[in-house]
């Protein structure tokens, strides 16, 4: 970050911050997409899976999850000294939704996480998303022996609007989260009809 002398009336240059949700079904790979892009030691609120929720939370093709986000994920990323990202990922479960409006306050658009193994995880994200008019790209998380598909086949599978970005990722590689972000951004530019974007994204 550049500062300069303010004797010489000259002012502090001040980086853009903007608020990202990073959303998704349960066990989809939220909290890991936070901590593996975020430049600082990233807050989260997990709790150990109890008794109480079983017959709730369905688990099916995330056996081996022992955790779940019960407020949210927190994380920071800089891009230059132009820009900062403010990322708040979502809890997964039904019963935590009354926090997604709070959440939402502010954000400049959202990552929505996809697994395969259980696609329709992320319809009340998408629904959410659309019903806020907040602008949002489907990013889908390969893990390692789940079936792939082309990205055709899971636009069409979401009946996602033709101009909703849909992407694969790997949410535990850094690079990998970070194209996340930066084609988000260059989303919701589109959207807003901007062309001049900060220049350190995308480097």
């Amino acid at each position: 970050m550049d500062y300069e002398n303010s004797d010489r009336g000259d002012r502090t240059i001040l980086p853009t911050a903007l608020k990202i949700l990073i959303a998704g079904g349960f066990g989809v790979g939220k909290t890991t997409l936070v901590g593996s892009v975020s430049e600082t030691q990233p807050l989260r609120t997990e709790e150990v899976l109890s008794e109480q929720g079983i017959g709730v939370d369905d688990i099916s093709g995330v056996e081996t999850k022992a955790t779940t986000t019960v407020a949210m994920d927190f994380g920071r990323i800089s891009f230059g000294d132009d820009l900062v990202l403010y990322l708040f990922g979502t809890p997964g479960q039904d019963r935590f939704w009354f926090i997604w409006d709070e959440l939402a306050l502010g954000a400049l658009g959202a990552v929505v996480l996809a697994d395969t193994r259980r696609l329709a995880d992320c319809f009340p994200s998408i629904d959410y998303f659309e019903g806020q008019g907040l602008p949002f790209i489907v990013a889908v998380n390969c893990f390692d022996g789940s079936r792939q598909y082309s990205l055709d086949e899971v636009k069409m599978a979401l009946n996602l609007d033709p101009e909703v970005p849909v992407m694969l990722c790997d949410a535990r590689k850094r690079e990998s989260s970070k194209e996340v972000l930066i084609s988000l951004l260059h989303h919701v530019m589109k959207g807003r009809g901007l062309t001049r974007e900060p220049e350190s994204v995308g480097s």
